[in-house]
């Protein structure tokens, strides 16, 4: 990988949660190549292991651990042992996080839907409480846990995962998009909650990227771009999706103590200019 950012993490014990998934694993193999000792937390235990051996096997120092972000005692449990096995929290990345089908609605618009196809109003509660859960509780647990390290040493990095759905939402996805919001609200909060400890708290906002988790949303079983994808492209001026690896300048910068050392509670949109675009 070649890094964006000549910044130097050495010494620093960076955590990142969902660091099974492709986003957040780019940023685990950053940070290590960067210098840091990497803790990568995922509950898919399998994925993180793979990508703490990967790391290994190339110099790095890296430990994966099975971790569900919302369950505090098992937290707290990942927390001795990165403490055991690394030290102290300097950088939290709050990257777990996404969507579940019972949240989505499979029309755009009410007056579209078809008979059979999930509307509005047949979204499944529990659904959309575990997306709300695994979004905002799945940032305020791990935050909770680690970020006592942070204060302790009266400094500290904390970086969430907001997402471009915060600022319009889009279509289908009312809960995803909710609870992003209030993950860049609460970015806010906790930079001034902890203001006067010597932490800082940003987030960036990733525009559209092409995951495991929305590829069936953009590409049709043959490969070729869905209809919600030929809207997307339109509305971006780049005319592209953003790669993973081109949100690691905005991570760098935005935890690097001396690029960013003024900086606190801001947002920033990594999304080849959707939200600049009004559409005409």
């Amino acid at each position: 990988m070649n890094l964006p950012l000549n910044v130097d993490f050495s010494g620093k014990v960076v955590v990142v949660t969902g660091a099974g998934g492709v986003l957040c694993g780019d940023m685990a193999r950053a940070y290590a190549q960067a210098g840091a000792k990497v803790a990568a937390l995922d509950l898919n235990e399998e994925a993180v292991k793979k990508l703490a051996d990967e790391l290994k096997a190339q110099g790095y120092i890296c430990e994966g651990y099975k971790a569900n972000v919302l369950d505090p005692d098992a937290l707290e449990a990942v927390h001795q042992q990165v403490l055991a096995d690394l030290g102290p929290c300097d950088i939290l990345v709050n990257g777990a996080g996404g969507n579940n089908p019972r949240a989505t609605t499979d029309n755009e618009y009410q007056h579209e839907a078809k008979e059979g196809q999930k509307t509005f109003f047949d979204l499944e509660p529990n659904g959309v409480d575990f997306v709300f859960k695994l979004n905002f509780q799945g940032t305020l647990l791990p935050t909770q846990t680690f970020a006592k390290d942070m204060v302790a040493r009266k400094s500290g990095n904390i970086l969430n995962i907001s997402s471009m759905n915060a600022y319009t939402p889009l279509t289908k996805i009312p809960a995803y998009s909710g609870a992003k919001a209030a993950i860049s609200n609460f970015t806010q909060w906790l930079a001034t909650h902890f203001a006067g400890t010597g932490i800082r708290c940003n987030a960036i906002a990733p525009g559209f990227l092409v995951s495991n988790q929305n590829r069936a949303l953009l590409f049709n079983p043959d490969g070729t771009p869905t209809a919600r994808s030929a809207k997307i492209l339109n509305g971006t001026p780049m005319g592209r999706f953003v790669d993973s690896e081109e949100l690691l300048g905005g991570v760098f910068f935005l935890t690097d103590d001396k690029a960013a050392s003024a900086i606190t509670g801001v947002v920033l949109p990594i999304d080849c200019g959707f939200a600049a675009y009004s559409g005409v």
